[in-house]
């Protein structure tokens, strides 16, 4: 079968690689870099899984520029392009994911469209309104960063927001190229399965929240959070999993997730998602508050990822707390390897892992690394079990 695939990121490089397994998938951008990336085989984004399948320079997997040579002759055309929340008009921006249905409508009638990007709780049926003549299934992903393709291969579950056959059809798809076995396949409508994406990842913010307010209760009161931590967690209904503090939750699905259905919530009573957004914020400013208590000059941020394993850190909670220290007059530089200039942000970079450490007062970082454990004493961080 021929799949095609817009947006080479997590999610679209994730499902290519998966698909490509056993059908013909291009995959389309607008980046040229990442497209050429993908033809010589090598990965625009940190994911072992997904590097390793490319090393094995997969014949079925290519990539274009041009989206007409991309989608020529597909079945299925994978929507996975950015939708990043407008704190403004306190919406997803789906612009991109409405300009690629219409280019499918205009041009490749014939294709089902999936959308696999975030969107809006009643999206895909307003899309169905407006392009009557295409097919469009919305199929929500659960991808955690730097593991893409591994909970691609092994998924939790997967969800189609359709009952037809073309939907039955996609799930196979999937399931095809899973090696995980005994998949439970839930199909609903679109607005349902809308609604489980972001219901989803807003509880596993909420969970990151709840973990973090109780670190900050007991970093106040001078208790010890690992052992509270471990003596909840033993709970069975709890868990001892996804329960290691942090400067707050971030990255590309958290932070404007919760937003979103925040505002989906418009007209609805609700107490609990506006208070996991606030608690967020709350989180952070107690971050800095901690650290001013320490009356630094100079704090050095130690990596701007989140965790170990991933290379992005695009709305970290690291980045808002540095924006809360230099407010106050701190001198903030940055060690950051990914990045390769010298200034980020208006902060100064600095690489050379001695000078950097030698050179702060304290060095912060969401989380802890063997690199820094011969300065501990300097180090600020609330990351307990190097997990998460």
């Amino acid at each position: 079968m021929k799949i095609a695939v817009s947006g080479i990121g997590y999610v679209g490089l994730a499902n290519a690689c998966l698909l490509s397994k056993n059908n013909e998938v291009c995959l389309f951008d607008i980046s040229e870099k990442r497209v050429n990336d993908i033809q010589n085989y090598v990965s625009p984004i940190k994911d072992e899984y997904i590097e390793k399948y490319l090393t094995s320079k997969p014949k079925n997997l290519s990539a274009s520029i041009d989206r007409a040579t991309a989608f020529k002759e597909a079945q299925f055309i994978i929507i996975a392009t950015p939708t990043n929340y407008d704190d403004e008009k306190n919406y997803f921006d789906t612009s991109s994911v409405e300009e690629n249905i219409k280019y499918i409508s205009e041009s490749f009638p014939n294709a089902i469209a999936v959308i696999k990007s975030t969107i809006p709780v009643g999206f895909t049926e307003r899309m169905r309104k407006e392009y009557p003549d295409i097919k469009i299934i919305f199929s929500p992903e659960f991808l955690r960063e730097g593991k893409a393709l591994y909970d691609n291969l092994y998924p939790s579950r997967i969800i189609v927001g359709d009952t037809s056959e073309e939907a039955k059809s996609f799930a196979h798809l999937l399931q095809q190229g899973a090696e995980k076995k005994d998949i439970q396949v839930l199909y609903m409508n679109p607005t349902e399965a809308e609604a489980v994406k972001l219901f989803s990842n807003t509880y596993l913010a909420l969970r990151v929240a709840y973990f973090n307010e109780l670190d900050t209760y007991a970093e106040l009161r001078g208790l010890n959070t690992e052992s509270i931590i471990k003596g909840v967690s033993l709970d069975p209904r709890i868990g001892d999993f996804y329960n290691n503090p942090s400067f707050g939750y971030g990255g590309y699905c958290l932070p404007k997730d919760t937003k979103q259905l925040r505002a989906n919530y418009k007209d609805v009573p609700e107490n609990l998602i506006t208070a996991i957004v606030e608690s967020n914020d709350t989180r952070k400013n107690h971050i800095i508050e901690m650290i001013l208590s320490k009356k630094p000059k100079t704090v050095g941020v130690y990596r701007l990822t989140m965790k170990e394993g991933s290379d992005n850190f695009r709305a970290s909670a690291i980045q808002s707390i540095m924006k809360g220290l230099r407010a106050n007059g701190i001198e903030v530089s940055i060690y950051e390897p990914t990045l390769k200039v010298s200034v980020f942000d208006g902060y100064m970079i600095n690489n050379d892992l001695d000078s950097f450490k030698e050179g702060n007062d304290i060095i912060i970082t969401n989380r802890m690394s063997d690199d820094l454990f011969d300065i501990k004493e300097k180090v600020y961080t609330r990351d307990l079990f190097r997990k998460d």
